[in-house]
């Protein structure tokens, strides 16, 4: 379903876009044709009757034109999951649907439509991949507890993955990016786990993958990596969402999050730091990175996107140039650079990345929390999309007097909510998210100059 096209001005940074010009921008409603939705057969069922819909705009890749079409490739994430109160100290998480399989499908733009067909499971030899979280002890744990929604513990899961970008790797497959390893994974058009790539175990810690830097494993819980790109030289860069949290300690005032390369033909790795807004946000943890697209074998666009210091939320796109950016990886020995301020950094000699904003989505009437989903279809041209977070959210049900907020309570992994150490009836049930939020929106925006 298309909407109708706007015309928006806007003010900019960057030197080509100096002034205030007219961005064109064509937005869709993306839909299922093929009536794709996800199953759902549980407590609060009734609230679904057609099920869940499918979450895609995890990440976005435009692939081709097919006459005046265009073609995009895109994945889900780990699956509809909702929020619930924490376990003790660990963050929990509701699985609707455990048995979910991240998917990579197909988004055919034109006609005034954007469809969503042709998906396929991800999946290795062993059959189809889930999303549940990786069991407690591996890299890439996030500690979570998943609970299905009678709040009832589930079982880790060493296959799962939580994809979130998307970008082809040159023989017809694609690389992904995921946020528990954080991992990079190489699978083919038919959705197949060709090659996985995480942190590197070192003495004493047990890994599902390597071939990384270690020190992305203190990537925040649910902050892994957030986008990929394949550079023209054939480089896959991934970046992390948000500031590490190395040792617990500097996610909050961390200046920068990384970049993370690797060249799959030898596996050489580098890191970059790209310098977050951090006067912007009450804490730096809050920034995070939507998306990122190669322009050059130097220079990325970026979604840098969260809520400000008055909760306001911005979604900016920047072009970051790693060219005079230091490689992370020899400082890291001494001490992670996340404890510097920015004259300690200067005085190390670190280089952050270079970067200036493009256009902020905001000022064009982007309405969506978050875009995740991020491609170049041509030098002037470029398309964004959000994950719908599979139409679904948690609330709090038939709360206690003296427990009006979901966080003023536990979940014990048995089926109850707890207060005070006490079982109570109040209970976390499951409601559609309402429209806009519900929906895949997926926008095309002509830019007034080039970008190369």
């Amino acid at each position: 379903m298309k909407l109708k096209p706007i015309a928006l001005m806007f003010t900019c940074l960057f030197p080509l876009l100096s002034h205030a010009q007219d961005a064109q921008v064509d937005r869709y409603v993306v839909t299922f044709p093929q009536g794709d939705s996800v199953e759902y057969k549980g407590t609060y069922a009734s609230a679904f009757p057609n099920g869940l819909p499918v979450g895609v705009g995890s990440g976005l890749q435009f692939v081709r034109k097919d006459g005046n079409d265009l073609i995009f490739a895109t994945v889900t994430d780990r699956g509809p999951n909702a929020d619930s109160p924490k376990a003790g100290k660990k963050d929990s998480k509701i699985f609707t649907n455990p048995k979910f399989t991240p998917l990579l499908m197909t988004i055919r733009v034109g006609d005034g439509k954007a469809q969503a067909i042709d998906a396929h499971a991800l999946h290795d030899e062993q059959g189809p991949i889930g999303g549940l979280p990786l069991p407690e002890g591996l890299i890439g744990a996030t500690n979570e507890i998943a609970l299905d929604d009678a709040l009832q513990t589930l079982p880790g899961d060493k296959r799962g993955l939580d994809t979130e970008g998307i970008t082809p790797d040159g023989k017809g497959g694609y690389w992904l990016c995921d946020e528990y390893g954080p991992f990079i994974v190489n699978i083919d058009a038919s959705g197949k786990i060709l090659k996985k790539y995480g942190p590197q175990a070192e003495q004493g810690e047990q890994g599902v993958a390597g071939g990384l830097p270690n020190i992305i494993k203190w990537r925040q819980a649910n902050r892994g990596f957030e986008g990929i790109t394949r550079m023209p030289d054939g480089r896959i860069i991934a970046a992390v969402q948000s500031t590490l949290d190395i040792d617990g300690k500097s996610k909050n005032s961390a200046l920068f999050t990384r970049l993370v390369s690797i060249d799959p033909a030898t596996g050489k790795t580098a890191m970059y730091g790209y310098p977050i807004d951090a006067d912007v946000y009450k804490k730096a943890k809050d920034a995070k990175i939507g998306d990122i697209v190669a322009l050059d074998d130097h220079r990325i666009l970026l979604i840098e996107q969260g809520g400000d210091k008055n909760k306001v939320m911005r979604n900016l796109v920047y072009v970051v140039d790693l060219a005079q950016a230091s490689d992370l990886s020899a400082f890291d020995k001494e001490k992670a650079p996340e404890f510097n301020d920015a004259q300690q950094l200067k005085e190390r000699g670190i280089r952050l990345a270079e970067k200036k904003e493009v256009l902020d989505l905001r000022r064009l009437g982007w309405q969506q929390e978050k875009a995740e989903g991020m491609t170049l279809i041509d030098n002037q041209t470029i398309a964004v999309i959000n994950d719908n977070d599979f139409g679904l959210r948690s609330v709090l049900d038939n709360p206690d007097a003296s427990g009006k907020k979901a966080d003023d309570y536990e979940v014990d992994g048995k089926g109850h909510l707890t207060l005070d150490g006490k079982a109570v009836a109040a209970k976390i049930a499951l409601k559609p998210l309402e429209k806009p939020e519900s929906q895949n929106e997926l926008w095309v925006i002509k830019l007034p100059e080039s970008l190369k």
